[in-house]
């Protein structure tokens, strides 16, 4: 699945993989299932994006200044990405991470997303360990951590609407400077 946003863009977000039943089906990351829900409200909110709420590939709804991608790029076996397609993805996240502008912003959602970015760095995740709310200071941008906006996660409140707030607060503080 292709990136969605702007080209140019400051703020990146990668998340995990399509999901099955919404990027896989929409054609758009974090639409049609409820990861996106609360992406796209704190998005709008922050000023990243036209609308709060995305449904289809065809809604309308723009990005200002952000982009969408995955570390992985198609649907895995049972929604769950294994190391070898994660693997087999990295590149692109690699030559997607090059064509960032020095004072980008990366959100990474999630453990896995976070260690896709760092191994597409070439660094080593022993010195980039993964922490909600952490801000890792990198050569080529600053990478910001947050728990996946994934049901699981909201559901037992591992990330509440107000921790994701905050984290986003945080993004548009760094990319404001």
């Amino acid at each position: 699945m292709p990136p969605f946003g702007d080209a140019d863009a400051r703020f990146l977000i990668v998340g995990l993989a399509p999901g099955m039943h919404g990027a896989n089906r929409t054609g758009r990351p974090f639409t049609g299932d409820h990861a996106g829900i609360l992406l796209y409200q704190m998005l709008h909110k922050y000023g990243f994006s036209s609308r709060d709420h995305s449904e289809s590939a065809d809604d309308g709804l723009r990005l200002k200044d952000c982009r969408i991608t995955n570390a992985v790029k198609c649907l895995p076996p049972e929604n769950k990405p294994v190391g070898a397609e994660i693997n087999t993805c990295n590149e692109y996240l690699a030559n997607e991470l090059r064509t960032l502008p020095q004072d980008a912003v990366v959100m990474a959602l999630g453990g896995i997303a976070h260690r896709a970015i760092i191994k597409a760095l070439g660094k080593r995740q022993v010195e980039h360990k993964f922490g909600h709310a952490t801000l890792h200071e990198l050569d080529a941008f600053r990478l910001l951590d947050s728990y996946h906006c994934s049901r699981y996660n909201t559901n037992t409140g591992r990330l509440t609407a107000a921790m994701f707030d905050d984290i986003f607060a945080q993004a548009r503080a760094l990319l404001d400077k």
